[in-house]
């Protein structure tokens, strides 16, 4: 009997090879987005030190794979940076800064941080959310906004720096603040409330 010259819907239905080509690429782009290998050159160079030893090194071999990290800054620890695409160009520290053992920034989006920035342990710099989406998946599409921190700026342990917030120069944000709006110049957060710093003088 000869082989019908027609396919089965099953058949039908499976991916052709160029199908399957573009598909494993369009995986592989998606699994090895967060990969920079200047990032990663960094990390081993630094990957021997103590926390709280070489501060300023980890900061220049980051500044040496092209991150814009003023002079004068400590890092205590390596801080830890993801995102997609270029991640160096979004990064920006002024200078004499210090940031303590644990630190995230979420370079989804800019973060711009200005000169004498102090930063506690384990704060979150996070660029990025979603929209809430369908009860099927919560967590929609992805939304990016920048942060900007302003000169001076001491920022307690455990705090979260939301997508979209600036923090205006000579403010203190609390322990364990999650901050999700502007914050004016010269004030105190601490839980939910704002008081002014303009007594302390500039």
């Amino acid at each position: 009997m000869a082989e019908s010259s027609q396919r089965s819907p099953e058949a039908a239905s499976w991916p052709n090879s160029a199908d399957r080509a573009s598909r494993v690429i369009s995986i592989l782009r998606e699994e090895f987005a967060g990969l920079h290998p200047r990032l990663l050159l960094a990390r081993l160079l630094c990957a021997t030190l103590p926390n709280m030893v070489g501060n300023r090194l980890r900061a220049y071999f980051l500044r040496a794979v092209g991150f814009q990290i003023g002079h004068g800054c400590m890092m205590y620890a390596m801080p830890r940076i993801t995102g997609d695409g270029p991640i160096r160009q979004r990064l920006k520290i002024g200078q004499h800064c210090q940031f303590n053992v644990g630190c995230l920034f979420d370079l989804a989006d800019a973060i711009t941080i200005g000169d004498g920035v102090g930063v506690g342990h384990e704060v979150l710099f996070l660029t990025a959310s979603h929209v809430i989406g369908s009860r099927y998946r919560r967590a929609g599409a992805l939304t990016t906004a920048p942060i900007t921190i302003g000169d001076g700026v001491w920022i307690g342990s455990r705090c979260v720096i939301l997508p979209g917030v600036t923090v205006g120069a000579g403010s203190v944000i609390g322990v364990g603040s999650i901050v999700s709006s502007d914050v004016p110049p010269m004030t105190l957060i601490k839980g939910t409330k704002m008081v002014s710093l303009a007594r302390w003088g500039s």
